[in-house]
């Protein structure tokens, strides 16, 4: 199936992606492939194969999120060259406006 250039200009408005006619005469047959091979891998994917995003089986590898202790404010602060109200102090850098 081809799509005509007015086709892509309908898409292109919903897109809201401003496309001058040469743009849109190039475009077209260059979608055309694109759904072309979409199509085909839409025949060779049959009931029997189940969806995926990669080629084998992906399990989380992260470890639970358990409380433990941790270094104190007090001690992360320490060594902080400027310290102001609990929190590490930095020189200013951007201009108020």
């Amino acid at each position: 199936m081809a799509l005509s250039t007015d086709e892509v200009a309908r898409l292109a408005a919903l897109a809201r992606v401003d496309l001058s006619p040469e743009e849109l005469a190039k475009l077209a047959p260059q979608l055309d492939v694109i759904l072309d091979a979409v199509a085909r891998v839409s025949e060779i994917a049959g009931d029997d194969i189940k969806p995926s995003s990669h080629a084998f089986e992906i399990t989380n590898v992260f470890r639970p999120d358990e409380v433990r202790p941790s270094i104190s404010q007090e001690a992360a602060l320490s060594g902080a060259p400027a310290e102001e109200d609990g929190k590490f102090r930095v020189p200013r850098i951007l201009e108020e406006d």
